[in-house]
């Protein structure tokens, strides 16, 4: 498994460099993989700049998001090619990308749960899906559908507001007969977003999430949700409260989805207030950058090394070095929080805001699945006399998280299409090591 940055620990990646005399004594361990699985609403964002005429004709309200049928999709669809407005095709959705990423990152397996149209026809959108979908991602376990799968339309007017027109297609009709029990109980972590637990009618996905957290808790399968989308969030903040209390281990939001959730505007209090709820919290604040928060035990804090931060909670990223714990498994836990600004200032120019926040995720993700994997390879090592819930302290996955989210920031694409450079071109070789 890859992992980024330099590493002064004994136990850097890969851990299989040992000495050729004792590898010959030693009856060497038994290759081991790790992986995450998710869930999503599988679909294809498509991006195209249009008059607020094509807007109003479509009866799209200019800046919200609108569900639309398949028909009006398709005809929508039509129109923009004819026109050659459409600017970009990605496949989409915000758990196909985080599995994606984290694949690219890790160069190693994840697993999707979703649906797939059970015909596809080159130029299809499932065929664009698929093949905007890295090659680790394991796709063997989506359910086939007929008819399409989602559109997402991004259409930008002029003044660069942008407007969402969705066509959810089949996208919620997985069913809880196509998850399965050992690959979720066998994972890293099971992935979730808000909008699963939406469905409506006949589709059932909502069931299938419910029924995969179910077996991801009977395990002790950390549960990761991703919120989504603040409108969603705020139509009633105390069912999503109870339902992260009741199920979710690791939370990610950003700014404004933390402030619909929590009522604090400021991202630090938001994620100290979600701490109430779950056992870690990575928070992306736009132009602020972006923070990590949960529990660690006191007897094994860590001050960091860096300058002390002002905020709403002073001095907050005193023991940023500690490393993220689960709450239950703390005899005296205390919390911590850690803080990075955009990487280098951010990108000189910003292509894409979509995505940074799942790019930002699959970088947590990999950190936590590494340390399933050398708890395996190497369980002898004092990273886990304690166990921690992920491998790496609060401010390094910071870095992670944020050089990750800089690439996407830098691209078009929500969705990775190379890992992090094995040497930085900017000459910060600092960053990783401060």
């Amino acid at each position: 498994m890859k992992f980024p940055g330099k590493r002064k620990s004994k136990h850097y990646f890969p851990v299989n460099n040992r000495d050729p005399i004792l590898a010959q004594l030693i009856q060497q361990p038994r290759h081991f993989s790790t992986y995450i699985a998710g869930i999503d609403q599988t679909l294809v964002d498509i991006e195209a700049k249009v008059e607020d005429e094509l807007l109003q004709r479509y009866s799209l309200v200019k800046g919200n998001s609108t569900l639309i049928d398949d028909d009006t999709a398709h005809a929508l669809y039509t129109e923009l090619k004819q026109k050659a407005l459409i600017s970009d095709e990605f496949a989409g959705g915000t758990i196909g990308n985080t599995v994606h990423n984290y694949s690219i990152l890790a160069d190693d397996r994840s697993v999707l749960f979703g649906v797939m149209s059970k015909n596809i026809e080159i130029g299809s959108y499932a065929y664009r899906y698929l093949c905007n979908t890295s090659s680790k991602v394991d796709l063997n376990y989506l359910q086939p559908v007929d008819g399409p799968i989602g559109r997402c339309f991004t259409l930008i007017s002029e003044c660069g507001e942008r407007t969402f027109a969705i066509s959810k297609g089949a996208m919620d009709k997985l069913t809880p007969d196509y998850i399965d029990k050992d690959i979720v109980q066998g994972s890293s972590a099971l992935i979730l977003t808000a909008y699963l637990m939406r469905a409506s009618g006949e589709d059932q996905i909502t069931q299938a999430a419910i029924k995969a957290i179910e077996y991801a808790k009977a395990a002790d399968v950390p549960v990761v949700l991703t919120l989504g989308t603040r409108f969603l969030i705020e139509e009633d903040p105390a069912w999503w409260q109870n339902f992260i209390t009741e199920h979710v281990t690791i939370l990610a939001m950003n700014e404004d989805e933390g402030e619909a959730l929590t009522g604090f505007k400021d991202p630090l209090l938001a994620s100290e207030a979600a701490l109430n709820w779950c056992d870690m919290v990575l928070t992306t604040a736009g132009p602020l950058g972006l923070y990590t928060a949960g529990y660690t035990e006191e007897s094994e804090k860590r001050e960091t090394g860096h300058s002390l931060l002002p905020g709403a909670i002073p001095e907050f990223n005193r023991y940023e070095f500690s490393r993220p714990k689960l709450k239950q498994d703390c005899e005296t836990p205390m919390k911590v929080y850690a803080h990075i600004s955009p990487y280098m200032g951010g990108p000189e120019k910003i292509r894409n805001t979509n995505g940074a926040g799942d790019g930002a995720l699959a970088a947590l993700l990999h950190d936590l699945s590494s340390n399933t994997f050398h708890r395996q390879i190497v369980p002898g090592s004092s990273k886990h006399t304690r166990d921690g819930l992920c491998y790496s302290s609060f401010s390094q996955i910071c870095k992670y998280a944020n050089r990750v989210a800089y690439e996407v920031l830098a691209q078009h694409s929500p969705r990775l299409s190379r890992g992090l450079p094995e040497k930085e071109d900017s000459l910060e070789e600092s960053y990783w090591g401060r």
